[in-house]
């Protein structure tokens, strides 16, 4: 290759550098594209006397006891009863039970008592120490007894009811 070509060579690779680094510093500094304000959920109203399903509620389960993955597959056997999987983790809490909690501040909730209803032995209900998520919020213990495999996944509302069904937008 003669020396012209290898200049040639050298300032387009040259060339390409600069314009690449140009390119990363003005996408480094750019601002980010604005995020639609989509709703995260969809309010639903059920009211007093009208059916609760399951597909309405929103399970979210603590592990309070040394098994490793309770809370996930609790989460996952209430799903194939229909209810909306919520997070699963480890109990961020100081509250404990032996069988099954639902942290609530309204043990009436039509919800809570569904949700209840699928859990064989004691299910106690008693008010959140940490900040739970929206919807119905479970902690598992060390005693957990396991579902109740006769329980309905249909509720009468003794009392209207707003749930927030997750929005799902397609494209």
């Amino acid at each position: 290759m003669n020396k012209a070509a290898q200049r040639l060579v050298v300032l387009a690779a040259a060339g390409i550098f600069v314009m690449g680094t140009l390119l990363g510093i003005r996408l480094s500094f750019a601002s980010p594209e604005p995020v639609s304000e989509e709703a995260a959920c969809e309010i639903k109203k059920v009211a007093r006397g009208e059916v609760l399903s399951s597909n309405l509620v929103m399970v979210h389960v603590y592990n309070s006891s040394r098994r490793t993955g309770a809370a996930n597959r609790v989460k996952i056997n209430l799903e194939r009863r229909g209810f909306l999987g919520g997070v699963a983790k480890n109990n961020p809490g100081k509250v404990r039970t032996k069988n099954v909690a639902i942290l609530t501040n309204e043990p009436d909730d039509p919800r809570v008592r569904l949700v209840a209803a699928q859990f064989k032995g004691k299910v106690e209900r008693v008010p959140a120490d940490f900040e739970t998520e929206d919807g119905i919020s479970i902690l598992i213990g060390p005693k957990y007894a396991g579902l109740n495999k006769d329980a309905s996944t249909k509720i009468e509302a003794g009392r209207d009811v707003s749930v927030c069904v997750p929005a799902i937008t397609l494209p």
